[in-house]
């Protein structure tokens, strides 16, 4: 059984996590990604990248898990982001 440690990290990346699939979701329906930094997006899909490999190599599952579904979520932005960007 996970300890509390662990239920308290599957917790926080279960809502850090889901915090972006509204946005994913509106970005897809309205194709308007003019509110979307593309640095922003991705420095953070970077940052995403590293923290899902510091998990990996530390064994911390709540991390992986998490980081590995943001990464697809912010990746997915960063997509529509570089193909529906006015020039």
């Amino acid at each position: 059984m996970a300890g509390w440690g662990d239920l308290l990290g599957y917790a926080a990346a279960t809502l850090t996590t889901c915090s972006f699939v509204p946005q994913v979701w509106h970005t897809w329906r309205s194709r308007d990604v003019s509110g979307i930094s593309l640095g922003m997006y991705a420095v953070f899909t970077l940052g995403v990248f590293l923290w899902l490999c510091y998990g990996w190599l530390a064994g911390a599952w709540p991390i992986v898990v998490a980081n590995a579904i943001t990464l697809s979520l912010a990746l997915a932005i960063l997509a529509m982001k570089l193909r529906w960007q006015r020039a």
